[in-house]
């Protein structure tokens, strides 16, 4: 049955953060809001987790996960960002981006899409994001939290602790945090290219709105 806690959305209490710390280190599932909407997180080594995910998902080895990181050095760490697209991230972020990158070497297969050796990564721009990474001092593997069948993720922390109950470990609710998927960006080619306008704009590459 999973845990459910309460959480400032800007003073997130430091206890719970710990608490939720804990649940990832030890292998488990938790739901978290972001700056688009709430999403689906474990440890970065956790296969089994991972493996979690896709079930509640019923999503295969094609869907492309994100490192949801603390800041543009994280990225560096697993993403090849040279200067041009160094510029373009740091205008981009914080915010509701996720960037497709081409991986650096030695990542596990399992982070990466099986035929472009390329990872998606992002760093959002919410307090209770920020506190999680703080303390867990590495990226959340993560998943938009969007079961199958339905239309739009889901924004209700009473109805994602219904329907997830004894799928995840724990829930954290901040209220709503909205149903606008972040917006994807190719970083890949010579130009950004937007895969899935979402909740974040586009006029910071340069273009059209």
């Amino acid at each position: 049955m999973a845990q459910f806690f309460t959480i400032h959305p800007e003073h997130p209490q430091p206890r719970l953060i710990r608490r939720a710390v804990e649940v990832v280190r030890a292998g488990g599932v938790i739901v978290y809001p972001t700056d688009s909407c709430y999403a689906l997180g474990c440890h970065i080594g956790d296969k089994a987790a991972m493996e979690r995910i896709r079930v509640i998902r019923r999503v295969d080895e094609r869907h492309h996960f994100t490192l949801v990181c603390r800041d543009l050095a994280e990225i560096g760490t697993y993403a090849t960002v040279d200067n041009p697209r160094f510029r373009l991230l740091k205008s981009a972020t914080p915010g509701s981006y996720t960037f497709i990158l081409g991986a650096t070497r030695g990542l596990p297969k399992r982070l990466l899409h099986p035929r472009r050796r390329t990872i998606g990564l992002r760093v959002p721009d919410h307090g209770v994001v920020r506190a999680l990474l703080d303390e867990l001092r590495e990226p959340l593997l993560s998943s938009t939290l969007m079961l199958p069948g339905d239309d739009l993720p889901l924004n209700d922390a009473q109805e994602i602790r219904a329907r997830l109950e004894h799928q995840v470990d724990l829930v954290l609710d901040c209220g709503s945090c909205g149903i606008t998927p972040t917006t994807v960006v190719d970083l890949t080619g010579d130009d950004p290219v937007i895969t899935r306008q979402g909740r974040g704009g586009i006029e910071v590459f340069g273009l059209p709105a």
